[in-house]
């Protein structure tokens, strides 16, 4: 017999600069939210799949004005329509924890300038099922590409 489905924890923020581990601290933890692993205000034995994703800055990037040629970049400037960035980033973190019936669904995205080798975008999944995760991670990431509105600017070498 399957347990009802937990009420999903949902957090999606657009932070300033790169993410690290102490802005992760801040924005996550100091919400309340932890990991499965360590929460205690969520039943043991529900979780049974953890997926964290990093989108960090590669040194090359196709350029348009190259045609499609990779080049040296010294960074990404991710520039948000505000305050709607963050609202839409929440909105579509919790259609996809619902749809995929997540027991948790963070997200956190840079604004302003990352440089290559920084860390740009933090998403954790926490799910009963690996296979809900990994498709609400795919989902996501795809959906926010087209419905947020977060454009990157390249800083060319």
């Amino acid at each position: 017999m399957a347990s009802p489905p937990l009420p999903s924890v949902v957090i999606a923020r657009v932070v300033d600069g790169p993410v690290t581990p102490k802005m992760e601290q801040t924005s996550l933890f100091g919400k309340g939210w932890k990991p499965a692993r360590d929460a205690t205000n969520r039943p043991r034995g529900v979780v049974g799949a953890v997926l964290r994703f990093e989108g960090i800055v590669r040194r090359g990037e196709p350029s348009e004005d190259h045609g499609g040629e990779e080049r040296e970049l010294l960074a990404l400037d991710y520039q948000t329509y505000d305050p709607m960035a963050e609202r839409e980033l929440q909105s579509l973190a919790g259609r996809i924890a619902d749809q995929h019936r997540l027991t948790s669904l963070v997200v956190l995205h840079s604004r302003g300038r990352v440089a290559v080798g920084e860390v740009s975008f933090v998403m954790i999944v926490e799910s009963p099922h690996r296979a809900e995760a990994l498709a609400a991670m795919s989902q996501f990431i795809d959906r926010l590409k087209q419905d947020v509105p977060i454009w990157k600017k390249p800083v060319w070498r």
